[in-house]
């Protein structure tokens, strides 16, 4: 789509067959809200934006509102964001659109927009001369609906050892081959697809690019998998572990940064087993990996994932290609050198641990942090002297952290902080409620029933 003003958009759209926009924007969650808008409407709406209640950004998945009766419940406006228009290949009259929330009267952005934090923490590093680079990499289950199953959901695809197997022995009605194809017409860049390690576990694969483009593209990721599921009569949970016979699905950012020449700032330098950059990059993680945790293990069920020899790590610490640390340093070097951060569960908010992540990496250029020494071998297995920071274990306790890191706040901002707190720390209510204490051995019905269907 050639982006012009919002009139010569729409009437670009009617002449190629386009009758309505799906615009589509993040919660906190990362649970794909918006409006479908016939064309003839759109310029308009790109105008004055689309309203919604705020009170959306403070909403539990039970669909409480948590934060914004307080005000009286008011409007804020999604303005779109002309860029992101693409044409969904399995419903041509459809176009997709990625917006952003801004106060309705266009002051500025609404305070908990997860995107536009991104934009701020990307604008950050541009002030430095450098552009974040972000590779996602998504894992999720594709179930059925079954009120005979444990959970009520039985796996699509149910046989041990099918990881990377594709064809009808692993997807024998062929949703994840059309997924993967939709996924890459849709303009995501999705380049392969596999069944993963889980029984009926599947992993779409998209390009590197900048940081909100890819979260972007994620985001865009979660809302078609969904969509395309659910077409074909299954439901595709990102949910970090739905089943306690199976691991967890994993949301893995891997990220660089590129300088004003293109080149990866993070390319190593001299003998050094890693650049300086990067080095002052992964310290600054690590400092705040407590925090972070709240961000990308936003929910009771995330804590379930997070285990010894789960390959989701357990500790804040950095490898050399090593899958139990939670900073892992692929053996690719120059061009192809990055960071992976590996303790995101699947149902973690794109948009928001992108920018968390980045903010945390910015504070350690700033302040000149040196990393520990890497953690090598099985990082479970070492005591937490040599293993690093023990992760928090539960929502509450990551809740804790998150506000006890006043620096991180004070970048990510403290009224999108207080307004996630607010809504998690009710959600944990609720659970010890109706569970009570976290069992990390069993997934209560009252997990499936808050995070399956909507995350």
């Amino acid at each position: 789509m050639t982006v012009h003003d919002p009139g010569s958009v729409a009437r670009e759209l009617a002449e190629s067959g386009v009758r309505a926009v799906r615009l589509l924007y993040s919660d906190l969650h990362g649970v794909a809200r918006g409006k479908d808008i016939p064309v003839p409407h759109f310029a308009r709406m790109c105008e004055e934006g689309v309203a919604f209640c705020a009170a959306v950004m403070g909403t539990d998945l039970a669909h409480t509102p948590v934060v914004g009766g307080e005000v009286g419940y008011v409007d804020l406006a999604v303005r779109p964001d002309l860029g992101t228009l693409r044409r969904s290949p399995w419903q041509p009259e459809v176009a997709w659109c990625v917006g952003e929330a801004w106060t309705l009267d266009g002051s500025g952005h609404w305070p908990s927009c997860p995107r536009a934090l991104l934009r701020r923490a990307v604008d950050a590093y541009a002030e430095r001369g450098l552009v974040p680079i972000v590779a996602p990499e998504l894992e999720f289950f594709l179930v059925e609906r079954d009120p005979a199953a444990p959970g009520k959901l039985r796996r699509y695809v149910d046989e041990l050892s099918r990881v990377y197997t594709v064809g009808a022995v692993s997807d024998p009605r062929e949703v994840v081959l059309r997924m993967l194809l939709w996924c890459d017409e849709l303009g995501l860049r999705a380049f392969a697809a596999n069944h993963e390690f889980m029984n009926s576990q599947y992993e779409i694969n998209v390009e590197h690019s900048d940081a909100l483009d890819a979260a972007d593209r994620a985001f865009l990721l979660k809302a078609a998998v969904k969509e395309i599921a659910a077409r074909d009569g299954l439901l595709a949970t990102f949910m970090g572990r739905p089943f306690a016979d199976q691991g967890g699905s994993g949301f893995h950012l891997h990220l660089s940064l590129a300088g004003t020449d293109g080149r990866n700032a993070f390319a190593d330098q001299g003998e050094a087993a890693i650049g300086a950059l990067a080095g002052q990059f992964i310290a600054g993680v690590i400092a705040h990996a407590a925090g972070l945790q709240a961000l990308l293990g936003p929910t009771v069920n995330a804590y379930k994932r997070t285990l010894p020899d789960s390959l989701a790590p357990t500790h804040a610490n950095w490898g050399h290609d090593n899958r139990t640390a939670f900073c892992r340093v692929p053996h690719e070097r120059g061009s192809r050198a990055r960071v992976e951060i590996r303790t995101g569960d699947g149902a973690a908010c794109a948009h928001l641990i992108t920018a968390a992540i980045l903010l945390a990496g910015l504070d350690g250029i700033e302040r000149g942090l040196e990393p520990p020494e890497p953690v090598v071998g099985d990082a479970y297995r070492l005591d937490d002297a040599h293993a690093g920071t023990r992760l928090p274990v539960g929502l509450g306790p990551a809740l804790d952290a998150l506000e006890a890191d006043r620096a991180l706040v004070g970048r990510l901002g403290a009224e999108l902080v207080s307004t996630f707190v607010a809504m998690k720390r009710f959600e944990v209510g609720r659970f010890e409620e109706a569970v009570g204490e976290l069992d990390v051995n069993t997934i209560s019905e009252w997990e499936i029933r808050e995070y399956a269907a909507h995350l």
